[in-house]
């Protein structure tokens, strides 16, 4: 059996304010056509199918436009929910549409009811988990104790080998979350709510193959548990990232042979980093002026307006910053007067644009900063108290006690 493993659509999602649906679309097409292209018998999604778990209009005409690619390129099509997506609304009318080859597996009272799918060599078993947080999850589980990631996944994972104990099939799991090992790029969305994150990967031990949503960089955690991504780069920090699909080959003794498909990139991301003059008239920059740019201006002064300017080339332009060209001299400089005194700091100015000061030139600068921060010229003024024993308290924290008889010990003191 063919499996394409994908995951992390994010359908509505903006990047940096800008509408990605148009992107999306071309992305999903794509897909459909990898579907086409290779024979592909079943399509699994791997949670995160929206961006939010109130989707747009405009978001749900996509992801119907895709199910309906998918199915004439000829796939039957298996999708759990992802922590962005609502359960229940993602999977309104599943029985009906498992009729017409769509199987949404969004409830925990699902998890072990498995798609079953056949080819020459028998059944396979396709059981989906939807994204399980702990403290709405555990009751439902049976595992009241449980607060992680890992023991609600756990408690799942023993509803599935559970069932194949009694229907030995080959089979795969469908699940949403951070499994140890994995790398994760900076587009996610924190599922650590009531508990910790992470599970390890022998929490997945027993099935053949482990497709897994979530991270948005396609990855192998093990040979049989991989992340295949997100189909477009949501992040700057995923500029580089080659996305794709998984393309699962299942035999007759449920091993698997995976390879990566290439999902070509709609949109390039560009960080340039010059002043605006320079970043709107180089040459090295043309192929830039069709991509996403996040732009850092260097320019000696702010300019007025850059994002309007850089657009006139990159209409594409999504961020622009001004990082001041000193800043790494006031930054080198901030270390050099750290822990330094005053007198220190405006002594050693002195003598860089001068020579050393003289010990009158230091009394007047030590007076000078006395009145900048409103300390008084002498250390403490005594308050006439008579014989008994008075404290005065120092610059430097210390104090004394001393006995004054008279006014003119105490002017002398």
């Amino acid at each position: 059996m063919r499996i394409l493993h994908t995951s992390d659509w994010h359908l509505g999602r903006t990047f940096h304010g800008v509408d990605l649906l148009d992107d999306q679309r071309q992305a999903l097409a794509h897909v459909a056509d990898v579907v086409r292209d290779n024979d592909i018998d079943v399509v699994i999604v791997a949670g995160d199918v929206y961006d939010r778990s109130v989707p747009s209009a405009d978001a749900v005409v996509v992801y119907d436009q895709a199910l309906q690619a998918l199915r004439a390129a000829g796939a039957t099509i298996v999708v759990t929910s992802g922590n962005h997506d609502s359960p229940t609304r993602l999977g309104v009318g599943s029985s009906f549409a498992a009729a017409g080859g769509l199987h949404l597996r969004t409830t925990i009272a699902d998890i072990d009811t498995p798609v079953v799918l056949a080819d020459e060599y028998g059944p396979v078993a396709i059981y989906g988990i939807p994204y399980l947080e702990p403290e709405v999850a555990r009751m439902d589980l049976g595992v009241p104790q449980a607060r992680s990631h890992a023991d609600v996944l756990g408690a799942a994972m023993d509803r599935v080998r559970g069932h194949l104990a009694v229907h030995p099939a080959r089979s795969v799991v469908v699940a949403h979350a951070f499994v140890v090992g994995a790398t994760a790029s900076g587009s996610e969305r924190c599922i650590s709510v009531g508990g910790v994150e992470t599970v390890g990967a022998e929490v997945f031990s027993g099935v053949d193959y482990v497709a897994l949503g979530h991270l948005h960089s396609p990855q192998a955690v093990t040979d049989t548990v991989r992340y295949s991504g997100s189909p477009l780069p949501y992040s700057f920090g995923e500029a580089t990232h080659e996305k794709s699909v998984w393309l699962v080959e299942i035999d007759a003794q449920g091993a698997v042979e995976v390879s990566g498909v290439p999902i070509p990139q709609v949109r390039g991301l560009r960080s340039l980093t010059g002043t605006l003059d320079e970043l709107l008239s180089a040459e090295q920059y043309t192929d830039a002026e069709g991509d996403y740019i996040d732009a850092t201006l260097t320019d000696a002064v702010r300019p007025i307006d850059p994002m309007r300017r850089l657009r006139t080339r990159f209409p594409h332009a999504v961020t622009v910053a001004w990082r001041n060209p000193r800043a790494d001299d006031l930054d080198d400089q901030r270390h050099r007067l750290r822990g330094r005194s005053d007198l220190d700091v405006v002594s050693a100015f002195v003598t860089d644009v001068r020579d050393a000061p003289s010990a009158r030139e230091i009394e007047l600068i030590e007076g000078g900063l006395r009145a900048v921060v409103g300390e008084p010229e002498h250390v403490a003024s005594v308050p006439d108290t008579g014989n008994e024993a008075t404290e005065i308290v120092c610059e430097d924290g210390a104090f004394a006690l001393f006995a004054l008889p008279d006014d003119d010990q105490r002017e002398s003191a």
